[in-house]
């Protein structure tokens, strides 16, 4: 290993191979603290030949690669084994803007810039780059793509996969394939890189992406309203959609437990609990007043149980912080066991009574943190509390799981929306995935990467 390792410093200079523990642990653990592993390395590329040379080294000497991006992940997608023997690759240092061209609403960048800086660069040009994360100030192109992300406007824009014109892949050979050209419509042949968007890194390395822009909205309409149940909550979905059409961006579903939870930690930022909170987003061109006028005459005409409007930029924002202040909420007020679920919208409603209700029968007392993008069917759907002490949450999580997953395999969903399968479903996925389009994904594992070396041990591994 130590040849291999002079090797890989000579390819991208030593300075940018750390093998040093105390440099190496913080790209060891996951995001949440749930999967440690011990890298022989990690190798900080600078460019796209780097990381193909690299790639075609660890291919001769048998290494495995381990791609990683922001380490945002929530499933252990990008952390190493504990083996010692797995290079994990960092694209961090890949940060070329490649081309910006509003006339064409399309931007080509490197897989190491922030989401942040991409939405930035957007702005900047007059244009909206729509994908929005709690984590977009560390995450990284390379890692929304890998996991094909999707954040608060899905219901408007799609996820990462529509988002998406062109890739740059390093194949686990080490032969660069190019598809960044910035077309919308291409029908000579397979649309190749829709392989590697949501593959987690399993089949090459994401190297650099030609993503789609959007114009710049000049009028928002921002709502935070109260309403009685879940089943009130999607009827009005499907109502702003037919009164506001694609103005509709954000359709964001807040349980009251959430609510509490927020007022806890944040005390005086809620403006009210309700047993169901949503957070309503228009965007469009024009005048923000139009907009919000047009709100507002909407929802005079609604039965709710409250509701604020954002009146300044600044009020808009305060209300897209508690929405975004969950996820650190919940870790700040304790362990649960989390679930990135996804089911046909008409079925939250359904979904929520049955499956809550056969967790309170398995588990008396428990408590089920449950929000998401319910105008895309997105639910994180989070359970704590399965017995007084907390310390052996996790010993129930197998027995938790199973229901959650049933359940939503009942009503035509799936375990993994937006946050990817990484280590932590992999065995769901065998019991839940369509067998044969399980067996055809892992057929094309097989033909790219026939040594297993790209990103082993997660959901293509045989």
């Amino acid at each position: 290993m130590e040849q291999l390792l002079h090797e890989l410093a000579a390819l991208i200079g030593p300075t940018h191979l750390l093998t040093d523990p105390a440099d190496t642990e913080p790209h060891a653990v996951d995001w949440r603290g749930r999967y440690h592993g011990r890298p022989l390395a990690v190798a900080l590329p600078g460019s796209t030949a780097e990381v193909a040379a690299l790639v075609a080294l660890c291919r001769d000497r048998g290494v495995a690669i381990v791609p990683q991006g922001g380490n945002t992940s929530t499933c252990g997608g990008a952390t190493p084994d504990g083996s010692g023997r797995q290079l994990v690759v960092n694209l961090r240092r890949l940060r070329a803007v490649r081309r910006l061209d509003p006339d064409n609403n399309s931007l080509t960048v490197e897989a190491g810039l922030t989401l942040a800086e991409v939405q930035a660069l957007a702005e900047g040009a007059g244009r909206l780059f729509p994908l929005s994360l709690a984590s977009e100030g560390s995450c990284q192109i390379g890692g929304n793509l890998s996991t094909n992300a999707g954040g608060l406007a899905v219901l408007r824009y799609g996820t990462m996969r529509e988002l998406t014109l062109g890739l740059e892949v390093v194949l686990p050979d080490g032969q660069v394939l190019n598809a960044l050209r910035g077309l919308r419509k291409d029908t000579s042949g397979l649309d190749v890189k829709q392989l590697f968007i949501g593959a987690e890194g399993q089949l090459g390395l994401i190297t650099a992406a030609t993503l789609k822009l959007f114009p710049l909205p000049t009028a928002r309409a921002t709502a935070w309203v109260g309403v009685d149940s879940a089943r009130t909550a999607i009827a009005w979905l499907a109502a702003l959609q037919a009164a506001f059409g694609d103005r509709l961006t954000t359709f964001e579903l807040i349980s009251e437990v959430c609510q509490k939870l927020l007022d806890h930690h944040h005390p005086g930022q809620l403006p009210f609990v309700a047993p169901w909170a949503l957070l309503i987003e228009l965007s469009d061109s024009g005048e923000t007043a139009a907009l919000e006028e047009r709100l507002v005459n909407w929802l005079s005409e609604q039965a709710m149980v409250d509701g604020v409007m954002a009146q300044s930029e600044s009020e808009r924002q305060r209300l897209w912080q508690l929405r975004e202040a969950l996820s650190e909420t919940q870790k700040r007020d304790g362990p649960s066991i989390k679930h990135d679920i996804g089911v046909p919208t008409s079925m939250i409603p359904a979904f929520l009574e049955q499956c809550g209700q056969a967790l309170k029968t398995a588990f008396p007392g428990v408590r089920i943190v449950a929000f998401g993008h319910a105008g895309d069917g997105n639910l994180h759907y989070n359970v704590s509390r399965t017995r007084p002490d907390p310390a052996a949450l996790f010993d129930d999580e197998p027995a938790v799981n199973a229901i959650v997953y049933e359940w939503v395999d009942r009503f035509g969903g799936t375990l993994a929306a937006e946050h990817g399968v990484g280590q932590l479903k992999t065995p769901w996925l065998e019991r839940y995935k369509d067998p044969a389009a399980l067996a055809l994904m892992r057929g094309i594992k097989q033909l790219l990467d026939p040594r297993g070396l790209m990103n082993p041990g997660k959901w293509l591994a045989p």
